[in-house]
């Protein structure tokens, strides 16, 4: 008997035990999973380090941007932090909109302006 005073059920407790051993096996299966035990817990961009309490913030980045491709050796993973995976997205599809971005968030243009451009002739026109 427990504190409450029922009875343990053995056959239910075995069951929870069964099912949450399942579940880590489905979680190891995930490609998150290998790539955690495949690389070290450390940005790919910005080599910020990752401990238990913070590895929640660390993510996958498929390198084709194909989530299906996911080969055992983990060659087409990056492990990057939240920031980064936003940011490589992010200029992924700016690229794709044939923009540029100068990664502080503000589309990077072509200069039009010449600040110099009459620098020779006032140079010469003071000599």
């Amino acid at each position: 008997m427990n504190a409450v005073g029922k009875p343990i059920d053995h056959a239910r407790l075995d069951r929870v035990v069964a099912e949450a051993r399942r579940a880590q096996v489905l979680r190891d299966d995930g490609y998150r999973e290998r790539a955690l035990k495949l690389y070290p817990w450390i940005c790919g961009r910005c080599a910020r380090e990752f401990d238990r309490t913070t590895v929640h913030q660390l993510t996958v980045h498929h390198r084709d941007h194909n989530h299906n491709n996911n080969p055992a050796d983990g060659s087409n993973w990056e492990l990057l932090c939240v920031y980064c995976h936003d940011n490589e997205h992010q200029r992924q599809l700016e690229h794709a909109q044939g923009t540029a971005s100068t990664g502080d968030g503000r589309s990077a243009t072509s200069a039009t302006h010449r600040p110099f451009a009459a620098l020779e002739s006032l140079l010469k026109s003071k000599s």
